[in-house]
């Protein structure tokens, strides 16, 4: 598959991500500028995502919802955007005409690591996340079989960060309040 020579122009970089998308199939992220192009999950990392939400939904608190493939948008910047592998949204999502929500929406982001990703990737991404204001965000590792969960984001960074291993439950805060399962998520060969 030949994916089309771009040149994208400041203002245009939506414009190349979804036609980069539409060729390719491949995820497509904006993040601080820059395209950042993701593979189509493989089973452990799609079964990491559906038994989350599996747990979730199952306690969820009235008025929230999980949501995949929805992309949130950078304040004041129409052309930066993230789509977390799973987000928890106030469930009128289900009736919005946009495509990007709300980052003061957002009640918990989950990113899953792929085989692939690099630390320098990582990093950047939880900072954009913190820069966003997203009030938490939930990175699961399956390479290594960790997890860490994200909070009080402020000026870039998350101060407040939890981590543990899978099989330690992950407490989530208000307006969760509970903790999640993590023993039966699965681990990278």
């Amino acid at each position: 598959m030949s994916v089309p020579a771009m040149h994208p122009r400041p203002g245009n970089l939506r414009v190349a991500a979804e036609q980069i998308e539409r060729a390719t199939g491949l995820r497509v992220e904006i993040l601080g500028g820059h395209l950042v192009m993701s593979p189509t999950p493989r089973g452990k990392h799609a079964g990491t995502i559906r038994r989350l939400r599996v747990q979730l939904e199952a306690r969820m608190p009235p008025g929230l919802a999980s949501y995949e493939v929805t992309s949130i948008s950078m304040p004041d910047d129409a052309d930066d955007y993230c789509t977390p592998d799973l987000v928890v949204l106030p469930d009128a999502w289900d009736v919005d005409d946009s495509w990007l929500a709300d980052p003061s929406d957002v009640e918990l982001a989950v990113e899953v690591i792929s085989q692939s990703e690099k630390g320098p990737r990582i990093t950047d991404k939880n900072g954009w996340y913190s820069t966003a204001g997203i009030r938490m965000l939930l990175v699961l590792d399956p390479r290594f079989g960790r997890w860490s969960l994200f909070t009080h984001p402020k000026a870039g960074e998350y101060h407040g960060q939890l981590t543990g291993e899978y099989g330690d439950r992950a407490p989530l805060p208000e307006p969760f309040g509970f903790a999640l399962d993590t023993e039966s998520l699965p681990v990278y060969r």
